[in-house]
């Protein structure tokens, strides 16, 4: 069930020892508490620094910059691992390595790259993604955040909402719009005077992911905090292709748990003298489900070569993206309708999964804005 395909056998034996250490890592410390750490709304800081030394946090990076140069495909199914575990764990690697630490490593110094990117690899110091606001979501040009010049300072006010890791963040990578009205990036201190981080408490999903608003009132940064690179909206949204590509692979952890839990579960119930994986109503929706895997594990795959060979576009990340992450919920959905009412305890993975893949079917690109994207790329024609 878990590789109808056989899709293993072409994995590289670095792919298959980096999956099979995260896989021991989430059912060690993450499978047996994470129903709790969900319902308490608590992301578990603790693991942070055991999530550094596996290795999850930028892997792709060169080694000079605390990273181990690791594959795509096989950055791609440690996020399969830990969203196995729960999409807020794949959330915090993602927002680390593949926005936080991606920006700086893409448009930042030399200076900056070797004095974050080591300690943020060991989890040693947390970056967030500050981009969305509370009015400029799909549409991050219409942000209102600004960045003033003053002298060799830059002045930054403004707020950013749905902000993963915002109030464990050390440093926030805050997109701004300058004086000439170009969006720019900076690495901004948490500890600056007129940086606030709140919590929000009131999510019913990705409970486990330590979600925040920003407020940044009148935060004076040097000018050396820029990144000189980023220059106009293409530079923040490279680095949401790099996320978006985590999230592809991370799905399928959490489709691929809450069908396993689905199977089992209906093996093992019994009901009118038999157990209910032997009605032909279950068996359509187990075969459904594994239909749906497959295809998310094949676009995955796909994708992955694309990436090794340099000839992946954001257009297609955003076509597996909206794919995967849809598939993902529909699998989680269908897996709490077979357990039945055992499926709405947090006991059993499934009504977690598909709460929390609620919001990775609308983060980072809803489903709607991942079609326009698509749909302007075969059409050539802008429905924006």
């Amino acid at each position: 069930m878990e590789d109808f395909y056989r899709l293993k056998d072409t994995w590289t034996e670095e792919e298959v020892d980096v999956a099979d250490t995260v896989r021991r890592f989430v059912d060690r410390e993450v499978m047996p508490h994470a129903g709790e750490w969900w319902q308490a709304g608590e992301f578990p800081r603790h693991l942070i620094p055991q999530l550094g030394t596996l290795g999850v946090l930028g892997p792709t990076l060169p080694e000079a910059y605390g990273g181990s140069g690791l594959s795509p495909l096989a950055y791609g199914v440690m996020m399969q691992e830990l969203e196995r575990g729960d999409s807020g764990l794949r959330s915090f690697a993602s927002v680390q390595g593949g926005l936080a630490m991606y920006a700086i490593y893409r448009y930042g110094t030399e200076e900056q790259k070797r004095t974050y990117l080591p300690r943020m690899a060991r989890g040693e110091l947390i970056g967030c993604f500050g981009l969305t606001e509370p009015d400029a979501g799909s549409d991050p040009a219409a942000m209102t955040t600004r960045a003033a010049k003053d002298g060799d300072f830059y002045v930054i006010s403004g707020a950013k909402r749905w902000i993963t890791n915002g109030h464990l963040a050390d440093i926030a990578v805050i997109w701004a719009k300058d004086d000439a009205g170009i969006v720019r990036g900076f690495i901004v201190p948490t500890d600056a005077p007129g940086f606030h981080a709140v919590p929000i408490r009131t999510k019913a999903s990705m409970r486990m992911s330590a979600t925040s608003e920003l407020y940044l009132d009148h935060v004076k940064i040097p000018q050396s905090y820029q990144l000189p690179d980023a220059r106009g909206l293409g530079a923040p949204l490279s680095c949401l292709t790099q996320a978006r590509y985590g999230i592809v692979w991370g799905t399928i952890g959490a489709a691929l748990d809450a069908l396993t839990e689905a199977a089992l579960y209906a093996k093992s119930r019994v009901a009118f003298g038999k157990p209910i994986a032997a009605t032909q109503l279950v068996q359509a929706h187990i075969v459904d489900m594994e239909s749906q895997l497959v295809t998310m594990q094949l676009l995955a795959r796909q994708l992955g070569h694309l990436y090794a060979d340099h000839t992946l576009r954001y257009a297609h990340v955003s076509l597996a993206k909206r794919h995967n992450a849809r598939a993902a919920l529909m699998i989680a959905r269908q897996a709490r309708e077979i357990l039945g009412g055992n499926g709405i305890s947090t006991e059993y993975h499934s009504m977690r999964h598909a709460a929390n893949l609620e919001t990775v079917d609308t983060y980072e690109g809803t489903y709607e804005i991942h079609t326009l994207i698509v749909g302007r790329d075969l059409l050539q024609e802008d429905a924006f």
